[in-house]
């Protein structure tokens, strides 16, 4: 294995894929960090990486294996479909690059467990990208549940439902690890993780579906010592983006809980147990720096993050999920 070295303080950064996710929010991110360097991207589809490094001013590369094989590349962006995330994250580690790969970065737990002993092993980082749980609104509820806002927390409630895209696009191919569960159902999964600690799975309905694609769904959880978890998914819906925590006392509520724009100042009701609601204003956060500032700081460490443990957790949960959700012949949710 040959271990990436940095050039100066900049990380040098080779990305695979040229996915709407990197183009619109990654890439710009990383322009603005003097932490990062892009170095590469490559597609395999020649005239996309041309494309895509004459808009950031870097080297455009045909074929995810040529990026690897680079030595000016220190670490590695991962934004491909679900379906390819942990063969390219396996490859980038034995190539020894520092890898951050979309979510989830592997399709089960084993998996996930696996590609992390491998990054430990060889002294890289590797973080898988959740964003949402770098911004700062989160630590903000946390703080108000810890300072007693709410008394006890009994109800936790999180949804994230999209409406279908025009085109349909990658969110609807099975073979390409599309589908609702993985795609949207992560974010209220990590949530609840993120407030609540470990989760045990109580029951999971899936919304109708076509053959192997699953359309969104909901899933009922339970969280030490006596909190109910119930949470939401779909990708054909009315939009809906947030969480709530219900305690003995009170409510904490916030819209825009995963996808805030970086100048959007969070809202937070805090509601007491009459109903009673107070609006506090936030200041606003970019949750994409945030994450390319912790992921520099993992790759300087030369080691996955702490918060790798929670990523475990959830693709644990998603296993579970997964597993008690079948199809009909009616295509009707079962338990």
């Amino acid at each position: 294995m040959r271990i990436a070295t940095m050039n100066g303080t900049a990380i040098r950064l080779g990305v695979l894929g040229c996915a709407d996710i990197a183009l619109r929010r990654v890439l710009p991110a990383v322009a603005r960090l003097a932490d990062v360097a892009l170095t590469a991207v490559a597609s395999r589809i020649p005239a996309k990486a041309v494309a895509v490094a004459d808009d950031f001013g870097c080297s455009a590369v045909t074929g995810y294996g040529q990026l690897l094989e680079r030595d000016d590349v220190d670490a590695v962006y991962i934004p491909l479909p679900i379906a390819l995330h942990e063969e390219w994250v396996e490859a980038a580690l034995r190539a020894g690059k520092h890898v951050l790969a979309e979510k989830p970065m592997a399709t089960s737990r084993r998996r996930t467990e696996e590609l992390l002993a491998l990054a430990r092993a060889g002294g890289l980082a590797l973080m898988e990208n959740v964003m949402f749980v770098h911004h700062s609104q989160h630590n903000a509820v946390r703080r108000l549940v810890e300072e007693g806002a709410i008394g006890e927390p009994r109800l936790f409630e999180a949804s994230f439902l999209i409406p279908r895209l025009a085109d349909g696009g990658i969110r609807f191919r099975p073979e390409l690890g599309g589908g609702a569960l993985r795609e949207l159902g992560i974010y209220p999964v990590r949530a609840a993780l993120y407030h609540l600690g470990a989760l045990e799975v109580v029951a999971a309905v899936r919304t109708p579906a076509t053959g192997e694609l699953d359309m969104g769904g909901v899933a009922m959880l339970r969280a030490h010592p006596d909190v109910s978890v119930q949470l939401s998914y779909g990708i054909d819906h009315s939009y809906r983006n947030c969480y709530q925590i219900v305690g003995s006392d009170g409510r904490i509520s916030l819209e825009r809980a995963f996808t805030p724009a970086a100048d959007h100042p969070p809202l937070l009701r805090v509601a007491n147990r009459t109903g009673s609601e107070e609006l506090r204003v936030l200041t606003p956060d970019d949750q994409v720096t945030n994450l390319l500032r912790a992921f520099v700081a993992a790759v300087r460490a030369g080691a996955p993050p702490m918060s790798m443990e929670q990523v475990v957790q959830q693709a644990g949960l998603l296993d579970e999920l997964s597993s008690r959700v079948r199809p009909s012949a009616a295509g009707e949710g079962t338990t």
